[in-house]
């Protein structure tokens, strides 16, 4: 049976009422939806205009729904709707992200998690400060006589005979949930645990759950060391009864409570348990009394792919039909481009044509960030290409030598550049003889016998460029020499913009607009932006999210100075330009590489120099993922740009002062676009002197 088939739009939290009468519903058009089990009927509770609801939670006696409803990014509150009349009520105020509400098994009380905690921490690199894990467990009391559970109660608290009677329970019962909404959110109370980053909060049998997650940065470099294992996310208890916290399970993905409250299925491990929701989970791999692990390799399942790829494709057109970021799509016919396209689905003979064919139906949009992407392809780590990050070429005599060792970049992890370890000593004009006692081939070099070597120790032969006797060094090559090329890259800029402007112009890269960029930026922020001029190097930006922090360092203007004794002055505000800022962009300056470009024009913060940028600046959430795990984006979150307008995408950035970067000026290691920023930025200079520090005043009279 069917129930309302259509009318829902698509469905993004689905809770049935214990009393399994009705169905709540939140829609991705931001509604908040009752369905009717026997009628059918639907009620629309609420709407919300800043994205979907979510957390969707049944009073005890099925009289009450409470869910998070989305303010103005990132806020969100608390909404409470009555059944009965379907009125609704806001549980909380709209100042802080109050999200995944539960009603407790007697119905006295709502729990949720809110980020509401205010403690910053100053950050170690620059003057700044941040809120971090600003989030803790919360009750609200949902009648006025109920008195908080952590407070003193008028008759103290109960014995064990008194809460539980003769300690049956009693199947039967069913509690009712009584609101008073005068004074509601006065009657809100911490939990007395830490504030920390929590998720997943659900009631069980006398008791909360919740996971709670480690603080790590969004690069994951932190850790002890490169392949160091991430800290676990635990699942914990609190125990509303003996008002205790405890651990019961490690390393857990996620966790669902039985109706009873009695039991969880949780994933730990990489495996499905069903544990008592009250106990701590056993360690190992046996099964125990209470504790049940579910063997997944029993499920088989009967696959048609035709019929799969069939159910992808129409999946994938409703997703964007129902995303888009303009609700005409465009002024494109969507449904009749899919039925255009629908020949060729039937003639798909592999997946991959399935993904050739998502792409080419989702390109008659014309809009950017429109991605197929199918899920993780198969790897052997034991076959992974060892790279000593250094250039070789084959000499002459057939030996190859090493040209130029990468240095490493000591505060990036993922740059480690083997040759330049400690005891390797390796230098320009040595020669690798052989590999683990394997002569170097003098056609292919030394690439095949480092085949599979990534992350393990290998031995050297090498011959040293002066003569000398031969050397055998053990080195570790690694199996990407993306990060440490692209350090070496950025180091050879900055020392030539130095070097052309007699160290008057800083120079700072940002390669993209997410935590990597921004780890980027800061590594060399404090020195650069101490020069008269700064030169930011935009180009190959793969975009991301943090333009408006990027332009907000660049906008910085300095007012005045700190003076202290004995010490160098410093500008306020700190890590502010002195002089002049030229952008430099290219073709590849993409998304949010696009948008920091704009608001550089937009602000007036400098000129920009190079080539007209990407043009894509009609933004993704990355949501969606078909049945087999392929994911597929929608262009939702579209961009207005002072000047431009809706101009940018498909169009891009145009420099103010346009210098083409030719293939030959590749080839012979030129730089016409970053001369041309060096030259504007020291004419600048001439007209405009950089802002310096006064001189102390004078003794009056």
């Amino acid at each position: 049976r069917r129930l309302a088939a259509g009318r829902l739009g698509r469905v993004l939290d689905l809770a049935p009422a214990p009393d399994g009468s009705r169905f709540a519903v939140a829609a991705h058009d931001g509604r908040v939806l009752i369905v009717e089990r026997e009628s059918g009927e639907i009620h629309e509770v609420d709407r919300s205009e800043n994205g979907d609801a979510s957390g969707l939670a049944w009073s005890p006696d099925s009289a009450w729904l409470a869910w998070s409803h989305p303010g103005p990014e990132p806020l969100s509150q608390l909404k409470l709707a009555h059944v009965a009349d379907l009125s609704v009520s806001e549980a909380t105020p709209l100042r802080f992200r109050d999200f995944a509400p539960a009603f407790t098994a007697d119905g006295k009380h709502l729990a949720f998690l809110s980020e509401r905690a205010f403690d910053p921490v100053y950050d170690a690199h620059v003057f700044d400060m941040a809120f971090i894990g600003s989030c803790r467990p919360h009750l609200l009391t949902l009648a006025a006589t109920t008195p908080s559970p952590f407070g003193p109660q008028l008759h103290g608290r109960p014995t064990e005979k008194e809460k539980g009677g003769d300690g049956e329970d009693n199947p039967t019962a069913l509690p009712i949930t009584r609101i008073d909404l005068d004074g509601l959110a006065d009657r809100i109370v911490p939990l007395p645990v830490e504030a920390a980053v929590y998720s997943s909060l659900r009631t069980a049998r006398d008791g909360l759950l919740w996971l709670r997650h480690p603080l790590t940065g969004v690069l994951g470099t932190s850790g002890a060391g490169p392949d160091a294992r991430r800290p676990d996310t635990v699942l914990e208890r609190y125990d509303l009864e003996k008002l205790r916290c405890e651990e019961l399970s490690s390393d857990v993905g996620r966790f669902a409570v039985s109706g009873d409250g009695k039991r969880l299925a949780i994933v730990s491990h990489g495996k499905l348990s069903v544990v008592p929701s009250d106990s701590r989970v056993p360690a190992g791999d046996d099964d125990h009394d209470d504790a049940v692990t579910v063997d997944l390799s029993r499920i088989r399942r009967t696959l048609d792919p035709a019929a799969e790829w069939r159910q992808m494709y129409d999946e994938a057109g409703r997703v964007m039909r129902d995303n888009f970021w303009r609700p005409d799509m465009g002024g494109v016919d969507w449904a009749g481009v899919l039925d255009r396209y629908r020949p060729v689905l039937e003639r798909v003979a592999t997946h991959d044509d399935l993904m050739d064919l998502l792409w080419e139906v989702q390109g008659e949009l014309g809009t950017s960030h429109a991605y197929v992407t199918p899920p993780g392809g198969w790897r052997d780590d034991a076959a992974r290409q060892g790279l000593l990050g250094a250039d070789l070429s084959r000499a002459e005599d057939g030996s190859w030598r090493v040209d130029r060792v990468l240095p490493s970049e000591t505060s990036d992890p993922a740059a480690r550049s083997p040759l330049a370890a400690p005891g390797v000593a390796v230098r320009a004009g040595d020669a690798i003889v052989a590999v683990d006692g394997h002569p170097v081939d003098p056609l292919t070099g030394p690439a095949p016998l480092l085949t599979g070597s990534a992350g393990r120790p290998v031995e050297l032969t090498v011959s040293p460029a002066d003569g000398g006797d031969r050397r055998h060094v053990v080195v570790v090559p690694v199996a990407d020499e993306e990060a440490l090329r692209y350090h070496a890259w950025v180091a050879d800029r900055r020392a030539y913009v130095h070097e052309r402007s007699g160290g008057r112009l800083g120079y700072l890269h940002v390669p993209d607009m997410v935590g990597g960029g921004w780890a980027q930026i800061h590594r060399d922020l404090r020195t650069e932006m101490a020069r008269e001029g700064l030169v930011v190097d935009v180009r190959e930006n793969r975009g991301g999210h943090t333009s408006q922090l990027v332009v907000e360092k660049l906008a910085r203007r300095i007012v005045g100075w700190d003076l202290p004794r004995g010490m160098r002055p410093t500008s306020y505000p700190g890590d502010a330009p002195r002089g002049p800022v030229v952008a430099v962009a290219n073709e590849f300056s993409g998304s949010d590489g696009d948008i920091v470009n704009a608001a550089i024009k937009a602000l007036k913060i400098g000129p920009v120099v190079g080539v007209r940028t990407w043009g894509g600046v009609v933004g993704i959430d990355s949501r969606y993922r078909l049945v087999d795990g392929t994911l597929v984006t929608q262009p939702k979150y579209a961009f207005w740009l002072e000047g431009y307008g809706w101009g940018v995408e498909n169009h891009g950035v145009d420099p103010d002062v346009e210098v083409v970067m030719t293939p030959r000026d590749h080839a012979e290691g030129r730089d016409p676009q970053l001369d041309e920023a060096i030259r504007i930025a020291l004419e600048s200079l001439e007209h405009v002197p950089a802002k310096a520090a006064p001189e102390l005043p004078g003794l009056p009279g």
